[in-house]
């Protein structure tokens, strides 16, 4: 497993970790201090930013889990993979590649692209 992999995998192990204390541990770790985060539905900055947006999924999204679908890409300083969140026991719900550039092994940035969701009520 390579640094990237691993700083990816962290990163999934934060969106899956439920226990506050730990997913402000988690996202210390892997995020640089003026780190953003964005999608076409939310956005946040800063460590405390993004420890809310996941808060937010976790919260609408209860007892699914992230897990990482694609193998770690790098070209410089930027890397990619894919994803998706799923019940323990049932099939992807939602399914995402997310960009990121990486900062002295962290991450500075990350854009996610949804390529699969359900459509929204608004959307029928």
């Amino acid at each position: 497993m390579t640094a990237l992999d691993n700083l990816a995998d962290r990163y999934i192990a934060a969106w899956n970790e439920t226990d506050a204390a730990r997913r402000r541990e988690l996202i210390a770790g892997i995020w640089t201090e003026g780190a953003r985060y964005r999608d076409p539905l939310m956005q946040g900055e800063g460590p405390s930013g993004i420890d809310a947006l996941i808060a937010g999924v976790q919260e609408r999204f209860p007892n699914h889990h992230f897990r990482r679908t694609s193998p770690v890409e790098a070209v410089a300083d930027h890397i990619r993979f894919s994803w998706e969140l799923a019940p323990a026991d049932g099939p992807a719900l939602v399914k995402g590649t997310d960009f990121a550039i990486v900062a002295d092994g962290r991450l500075q940035a990350v854009t996610g692209f949804l390529d699969e969701a359900p459509a929204s009520p608004s959307d029928q």
